[in-house]
């Protein structure tokens, strides 16, 4: 029943659309127009102003033909650069970008099969119950959109996020993730003239970098330095560095210990720069902030026995998986939403290799139809 050439046309146009973190309004616009027209209520909320983007998330009722508990179904508007003027590329049952930027798949994809499965179940009379559609802005950039979703229009307590990989996995456990801003402050001075009335804060965050574990500490556990900026010239001794990092792991107190961790090493290279009674010592500043809580869904979870019993309808499996990243799922399960997450078949996300073929996507749109006619006991 899926329209493959429908569907096809859909994902294409919205990716064409620029939707970049903070700019998601012109793609919110093309999508409050097509729910419209399926019938849904729709509110826009106030996250964009507080995010400081130009549009909020979409959140679309739609009533069902059949009484019963909503259902959600949540994907992400925004994409990452490069992502502004993407021209896509179907050939061979796949599609890609010209080489030149991001393909969108992340998430459009997703929004596309939504889209879709709505759009068969209307044009079909199948049976459905209340759906609740919520369509995120920053996604990308934090999970800001659903970290300032206005919760109060979103009537389900457990639903899907269209926001991975593997058409036939259910993400069921994902990390909980520290946010880690140290800056270190030193004191400037002419390298070549006078260095040593200088104190390098770039040395001293090179000293508690050196001393950190990073990558993949345990199977439940990551460290990571991202970003590093400072220094003015290249003959003046830096006074100011600011580094990012995170941590994530599926245990709490794993978490803590690596958090803990990196602030000492960070510590630890400050003091080692401190000569005794230096009236002006160099100086630490750490923010520490949860980036998001961890989700663990039970296997007896009707989100889960949902989708698995979908998938058995139509021949196929549906393995429960742990990832490493987050999603809006995280927020949401601690908004008390169980949220699983479902894959498109979108591959190299981030990247301009991004691809996803349009088998998989249908495959999503068809897992998604059974979902919903189980949950509305059809």
């Amino acid at each position: 029943m899926v329209n493959e050439e429908r569907l096809t046309k859909t994902f294409m146009d919205l990716v064409k659309i620029d939707s970049v973190s903070k700019d998601e309004a012109a793609v919110c616009g093309y999508l409050q127009n097509i729910l419209s027209d399926l019938g849904a209520q729709i509110t826009i909320d106030g996250a964009g102003e507080k995010v400081g983007g130009n549009c909020g998330n979409l959140i679309a009722w739609f009533s069902g033909n059949r009484k019963g508990e909503p259902l959600m179904l949540n994907a992400h508007m925004d994409t990452v650069e490069p992502g502004r003027g993407i021209k896509p590329i179907f050939a061979g049952g796949v599609f890609t970008s010209d080489g030149s930027t991001i393909l969108g798949a992340d998430d459009k994809s997703a929004v596309a099969i939504i889209l879709e499965t709505l759009r068969v179940v209307q044009e079909n009379d199948l049976p459905c119950g209340p759906i609740d559609v919520v369509l995120t802005v920053c996604e990308e950039i934090g999970l800001l959109g659903a970290r300032h979703l206005d919760f109060s229009k979103v009537r389900a307590k457990y639903g899907y996020a269209l926001d991975a990989t593997d058409t036939e996995g259910i993400v069921v456990r994902a990390p909980s993730a520290n946010r880690i801003e140290f800056t270190v402050h030193g004191r400037d001075a002419h390298a070549g003239a006078a260095p040593e009335k200088g104190i390098n804060a770039i040395a001293i965050a090179g000293k508690a970098i050196a001393g950190l574990t990073l990558g993949r500490l345990d199977i439940e556990t990551t460290c990571n330095i991202g970003v590093v900026k400072g220094g003015l010239a290249h003959n003046i001794v830096p006074s100011t560095v600011t580094i990012s990092g995170e941590a994530r792991s599926h245990d709490e107190e794993k978490l803590a210990a690596v958090t803990e961790r990196m602030v000492a090493a960070f510590e630890a290279a400050r003091d080692a720069f401190t000569v005794p009674g230096d009236p002006d010592p160099p100086r630490l500043d750490v923010n520490v902030q949860r980036d998001f809580t961890r989700t663990h869904i039970a296997d007896d979870h009707p989100v889960v026995v949902l989708a698995q019993r979908a998938a058995k309808e139509l021949g196929r499996t549906m393995k429960s998986k742990i990832t490493g990243g987050g999603a809006d799922a995280n927020i949401f399960f601690e908004e008390g939403i169980v949220t699983g997450v479902l894959g498109t078949g979108m591959r190299d996300m981030h990247t301009v290799r991004e691809n996803v073929r349009l088998a998989d996507m249908v495959r999503c749109s068809e897992l998604l139809l059974e979902i919903l006619r189980l949950h509305a006991g059809g």
